[in-house]
């Protein structure tokens, strides 16, 4: 598909926008970008008239893609901290990095209402954990054997594929449950953040190679124009969130953000039942 001037510059806007909202609300509230990149992304193509299927193939691999580069940036001041959990990275990271893997060459076969699907049901479980008025716990420690050293991080792993996001956002509130440190599960799931966006990356740029209707300048399902927009803002903008986030209530700014994500649900939920 061949993008107008006007598309162009609606297109570089948009997501100079979404770059800047998903820095802030990195640096705010200690989620990963791509909880904003994807659905603000995919709902610019679809109004900019890129089929839904593609559009949210692409707005998921591009924000796995802008993922890698902000995870090296805060792993490396978390580990500075000591906030990183090397053991249980090492545990983890194998499982979560075949399944964030699977998760990439399986888009192939997954269509768009699909992903929306994954993306709406997960936002609005993230929404209500944010509203808990408590923490909510499972366990008081980790589970052992096969569930805890591949079953959790293989979950982790294939869903945060199929939605665009790193792993703090479903892993912090996993480890919390089961009574990890907060500050350490933060820390370390920036790590995990790397090894889910790596391989899952790679699977959406096989995924989408050959596919017809993808935005200019696009391997496989990665819209390199988007990230390389997109990343420098989010890192930028990142640390802005990290300051404004001491002179603001942060149960505020998660109450807010959890309407986001319920409104974004609900959105998508609607796309999908006005496409059937």
């Amino acid at each position: 598909m061949v993008i107008s001037l006007h598309s162009f510059l609606v297109l570089a806007a948009a997501l100079a926008s979404t770059g800047v909202a998903a820095g802030l609300l990195a640096g705010l509230l200690g989620v990963g970008g791509g909880i904003v990149i994807v659905p603000v992304f995919s709902f610019v193509l679809d109004m900019l008239g890129y089929a839904p299927g593609v559009g949210m193939h692409v707005a998921v691999g591009t924000s796995l893609a802008t993922i890698i580069a902000t995870s090296v940036a805060s792993l490396r001041a978390h580990h500075a901290k000591g906030a990183v959990d090397l053991e249980l990275l090492r545990r983890w990271a194998p499982a979560m990095f075949a399944a964030a893997g699977a998760g990439g060459f399986a888009a192939r076969h997954i269509d768009g209402d699909a992903m929306r699907m994954v993306f709406a049901c997960v936002a609005v479980l993230v929404a209500v954990n944010m509203t808990l008025p408590g923490r909510f716990v499972v366990s008081d420690r980790l589970p052992e054997g096969a569930g805890g050293r591949a079953g959790l991080p293989a979950v982790i792993g294939f869903v945060s594929s199929l939605m665009g996001i790193g792993g703090g956002t479903l892993s912090v509130p996993l480890l919390t449950a089961f009574s990890y440190p907060a500050r350490r599960a933060v820390g370390t799931a920036s790590a995990f953040g790397l090894v889910i966006a790596i391989p899952a990356t790679a699977g959406f740029i096989w995924s989408g190679m050959g596919v017809e209707g993808r935005p200019a300048f696009s391997l496989g399902y990665v819209n390199l124009l988007a990230a390389a927009l997109i990343i420098p803002i989010t890192m930028v903008m990142a640390r802005q969130g990290a300051r404004i986030a001491h002179a603001i209530a942060p149960e505020l700014l998660k109450r807010l953000f959890a309407l986001f994500l319920g409104a974004t649900a609900l959105r998508m939920f609607w796309s999908i039942y006005a496409a059937g």
